[in-house]
């Protein structure tokens, strides 16, 4: 899937070209671009029969799933892998993966670790998940054993891949909760259907920058990460009981995050100058969850401070050695 990708798709499509694992179709879902991002990818579907492009009229981030669906109703392939047009595959990422759920029947979706990387690929910040002290979870073997694990971990959605089979008995990929992105509904669906296969090892770059959907929503997308744990939570009573996942646990990391989410989103619309939305951002970061994360509570009052002088922070916390968000 792609909106206004023109800087990035070239780099996309040539880094499925260089799979050293051959037999795929790239199937690109344009939602009604504004630039040359369908020209491009055009461009190298006229060239390779394995690429095709599709295009249609805008229905924005929060009707990801109709795109995805779009998709997954036009392949042929046994296997569905993730690629949104602003990230980038490793060589040999297909072949490892593909590889890997060939051998374990029951595993219903492979992932692995990727870089997140600056926009112009040249700076690595880390490399996620982080925490593998608990990389036997990733497996999720019996089916429900990640969950208590799955939603303090940053799966990077460019490397998943979904058998194709299990996707469609489970309705084809989930959104909902007015959250603008469908791995994470869509993969917690998948945990309580089959195993995971985590491969440890590098499979891609993820680009991080200011205008990016995740950044844009930053807050928006926690508080529905937290809506959608809460009706898994009355679906699946079962299983959250066998891996003691309370509704407690799930309140203190959310109400934590959500904290944190705004105060980052607000830092994020500092840099866009959006001065109106980033008091929002941080005025619900401050006024929500009482002392919950007082240190990001603080941040969001200094943040808060400058939105009224038309700065951001990003020279403040260069200042006190912490990195920019603007690179």
């Amino acid at each position: 899937p792609t909106y206004n990708h023109e800087k990035f798709i070239a780099e996309c499509i040539e880094s499925v070209i260089a799979q050293t694992y051959q037999s795929w179709e790239m199937l690109i879902i344009d939602d009604g671009s504004k630039d040359n991002t369908y020209a491009i990818g055009k461009s190298y579907a006229d060239i390779d029969s394995r690429i095709q492009i599709f295009t249609k009229e805008n229905v924005g981030i929060f009707r990801l799933n109709e795109s995805y669906n779009f998709g997954l109703a036009n392949s042929k392939g046994k296997y569905i892998a993730i690629l949104e047009c602003d990230d980038i595959w490793c060589p040999d990422k297909l072949e490892i993966q593909i590889a890997e759920m060939g051998k374990n029947p029951n595993a219903v979706l492979s992932w692995g670790r990727a870089y997140l990387s600056s926009i112009d690929l040249k700076k690595n910040y880390y490399m996620a998940p982080r925490n593998m002290e608990d990389k036997e979870l990733f497996h999720n073997k019996p089916a429900g054993t990640f969950l208590n694990k799955f939603y303090k971990t940053l799966l990077p959605a460019l490397t998943i891949v979904i058998r194709k089979d299990a996707l469609l008995a489970i309705g084809g990929f989930q959104q909902g909760f007015e959250l603008p992105l469908v791995d994470i509904p869509t993969s917690l669906e998948l945990l309580f259907n089959g195993e995971f296969v985590f491969v440890d090892h590098l499979l891609g770059h993820w680009r991080i920058y200011p205008h990016q959907v995740t950044k844009t929503f930053n807050g928006q997308m926690t508080l529905g990460y937290y809506s959608l744990m809460k009706s898994l939570l009355k679906r699946y009573s079962k299983i959250f009981k066998n891996q003691n996942v309370t509704i407690k646990e799930i309140d203190l990391h959310f109400k934590a995050s959500i904290v944190i989410s705004f105060s980052r989103s607000g830092r994020y619309n500092l840099i866009r100058k959006n001065f109106k939305n980033a008091r929002k951002d941080y005025w619900y970061s401050i006024s929500h969850y009482g002392f919950t994360e007082p240190i990001w509570k603080l941040r969001s009052v200094v943040g808060l401070c400058l939105s009224f002088f038309g700065l951001d922070v990003e020279w403040l916390a260069k200042l006190i050695g912490n990195e920019s968000y603007k690179s």
